[in-house]
C-alpha cells in the first residue's frame, strides 16, 4: 500500500497516516471495538461505568456552581456507548440534564456516523475543532483518547538524542530508522525540560496542542477535564510503543493501517505540561480507587437483587474487569484538569 507522498516518515507522522488517512486509515474504515474488532473498552464491558461516570459529572457540575449551561464535550467517542448511557442517567436529575449540552469531537466520519446512529438525539452535536466552542463552561470527557494520538520517540545514546523515523521504502518491509535532533528546540516549543534525566522520551505534539486548548478554556470559562487511560506516572519515561490486532499484541509496522497503534501515557509529563499554567491543577488516582470511591460496588449490589445468579456473576465479573489490580484497576489511570480554586476531590481521596 503506498501510504504516504515519502517513503521516509517521522513515526509520528507514520502512526497519522496508518491510523487517520482518510481512505486506509485504521479508525476511518472500520469499528476497532467489542468482540469482533480489536479490543474493548470500559464503556462496552459494562453500562455501569458510563453510570459512575454521569454521577460524577452531576457533581463536579455543582462543584463549579450548577450552570445554568454547560458543555459536556467527549473527546473520541468510539461507538458512541459511553455518551448514550451518561445521557440516560443524567435524564433522571433533570437540572443538569436540562443545563447540558452535549458535544462530541471526532476525527473519523466513519465513527461519527456510527456514533450517530446510536445516539439518534438532537441533544447531540459533533464538533471538528474545540477552540470553536461556545463560552459555556465545559466538562471534558477523554476515555482512552489520548492513547490514540501519534506520538514521536527519541533514544538517548552516548549524550546524542535520535528521533526515530519509519523508512517504507518497501512497505511489505518496513523498518525503523533514526536520526540525530537537537532536543532543546522542542523543549522549547513544549516549555518544559522533556529530557531531564531520560534516556527515552515518548511524547505526542498533538497531545499537548488539545492539553493547551483545553486548560486555555478551563480557565477562562471554567470547568474540567477528566482523562482514562492506561498509563503510568513514572518520572522516568520508558518505551511503550505498541500495536494491537484481533485482541492481541502485534508487529508495528506490518498490516499498515489494519491494526491499532497506542503507548502508555506517561501522565508525570502530562503534569509537569500542565502546571505550566498559573489557574491549572490536576489530581490522580487509578481507575480502581477512581470507581470504588464513586461507589460502582454498591452501585453493582443494588441492580444485582432481582436478577438471576447466572447475571449477577456475569455483572461481578465485568466489574472487577475494571476494577481488578491485575486487569484494568492499576493500568488504568484517571487525571482531572481543573481550576486551582476549585477544591473538588469526588473519585480522588484515597
Amino acid at each position: 500500500m503506498k501510504v504516504a507522498k515519502t517513503n521516509y516518515l517521522p513515526l509520528d507522522e507514520f502512526i497519522n497516516i496508518a491510523l487517520y488517512d482518510k481512505d486506509k486509515g485504521y479508525y476511518m474504515k472500520k469499528s476497532p471495538f467489542g468482540k469482533d474488532g480489536d479490543f474493548i473498552t470500559a464503556p462496552n464491558i459494562t453500562r455501569l461505568f458510563s453510570e459512575i461516570l454521569a454521577i460524577w459529572i452531576i457533581t463536579f457540575w455543582k462543584s463549579i456552581g450548577s450552570p445554568k449551561q454547560f458543555n459536556l464535550l467527549e473527546l473520541g467517542a468510539g461507538n458512541g456507548e459511553m455518551m448514550k448511557v451518561i445521557n440516560e442517567t443524567l435524564v433522571n436529575f433533570p437540572e443538569c440534564y436540562n443545563a447540558c449540552s452535549f458535544v462530541i469531537h471526532e476525527k473519523s466520519n466513519f465513527l461519527i456516523n456510527m456514533q450517530k446512529k446510536n445516539l439518534n438525539s438532537k441533544k447531540f452535536s459533533w464538533i471538528k475543532n474545540i477552540e470553536k466552542l461556545n463560552k459555556n463552561p465545559t466538562i471534558f470527557l477523554a476515555n482512552e483518547f489520548f492513547d490514540a494520538i501519534p506520538i514521536k520517540q527519541f533514544f538517548k545514546k552516548n549524550d546524542y538524542w535520535f528521533e526515530r523515523f519509519v523508512n517504507l521504502s518497501n512497505p511489505i518491509k518496513a523498518e525503523f530508522n533514526e536520526e540525530k535532533i537537537n532536543i532543546e528546540n522542542i523543549e522549547k516549543h513544549l516549555n518544559f525540560a522533556i529530557s531531564k534525566n531520560q534516556k527515552v522520551i515518548e511524547y505526542s505534539p498533538d497531545t499537548f496542542k488539545y492539553l493547551r486548548t483545553i486548560c486555555e478554556l478551563i480557565q477562562k470559562n471554567d470547568g474540567g477535564m477528566l482523562v482514562i487511560d492506561y498509563g503510568y506516572a513514572d518520572s522516568k519515561m520508558r518505551e511503550t510503543l505498541q500495536a494491537v490486532n484481533n485482541h492481541k499484541y502485534s508487529n508495528i509496522l506490518e498490516n499498515i493501517g489494519d491494526t491499532d497503534i497506542t503507548y502508555n501515557i506517561n501522565f508525570h509529563s502530562f503534569e509537569k505540561f500542565i502546571n505550566q499554567f498559573e489557574k491549572i491543577n490536576s489530581i490522580f488516582t487509578n481507575q480502581k480507587k477512581f470507581l470504588t470511591n464513586m461507589g460502582i460496588l454498591q452501585r453493582a449490589e443494588i441492580i444485582s437483587k432481582n436478577i438471576p445468579f447466572s447475571k449477577k456473576a456475569d455483572l461481578f465479573y465485568r466489574v472487577r474487569r475494571l476494577i481488578d489490580d491485575k486487569q484494568m484497576g492499576e493500568l488504568f489511570k484517571v487525571m482531572l484538569i481543573k481550576n486551582k480554586k476549585n477544591n473538588f476531590k469526588t473519585g480522588f481521596k484515597n
